[in-house]
């Protein structure tokens, strides 16, 4: 490998990057936060980005190469974000790695406990998991483990070229506030 191989644009970088676009809107409607029972703070913005991004990665992970590359590229590009929005914010840069690296440890744990319940298909339990991570009682939370159920079926059927084309392509979290499902 030779310096120059730093220097090599990736391809699929443009398309990355607006895959991160959609995912983070997703994350930040406001239906999320007004009926859903997120918290509009930063961490209750954190929680929510991850769970939308480990949505996203269990279907990649389900679709032919290069899907696995694309997931890898995706989450490089999520943290890379995470430094920014961190350094945006004021935390200087002997601060910055400690920081990364908790919120490296969130993610990845929160990741595993969502897999483990995702597959399950309870609501129930996704509420409950839910809870442990979004600071809130289980009950109010009942919508959004419904809302990430039904973006794991919206999903399902994307295609990698989908993914990268046009973006996820979830549904509107307002449907699965509790004042709707009545």
């Amino acid at each position: 490998m030779t310096i120059f191989s730093h220097f090599r644009r990736n391809p699929r970088a443009a398309l990355i990057a607006a895959l991160h676009r959609r995912i983070a809107e997703a994350a930040r409607d406001p239906a999320l936060y007004a009926r859903l029972g997120v918290a509009d703070t930063v961490e209750g913005r954190f929680a929510c980005l991850t769970l939308h991004v480990v949505l996203v990665l269990r279907q990649l992970r389900r679709l032919p190469a290069p899907a696995r590359e694309v997931a890898q590229e995706l989450v490089d590009f999520v943290f890379r974000q995470l430094d920014a929005s961190l350094r945006e914010l004021g935390v200087g840069d002997m601060g910055v790695p400690k920081r990364m690296k908790k919120l490296a440890q969130a993610f990845y744990s929160r990741a595993a406990a969502y897999d483990a319940v995702l597959d399950s298909r309870d609501d129930a339990r996704l509420a409950a998991v839910l809870a442990e991570h979004f600071d809130a009682a289980p009950e109010a939370l009942f919508g959004l483990a419904r809302y990430a159920l039904a973006v794991e079926t919206a999903l399902a059927a994307r295609s990698l070229e989908a993914f990268l084309q046009d973006g996820p392509g979830l549904p509107s979290p307002a449907a699965f506030a509790e004042e709707d499902v009545r």
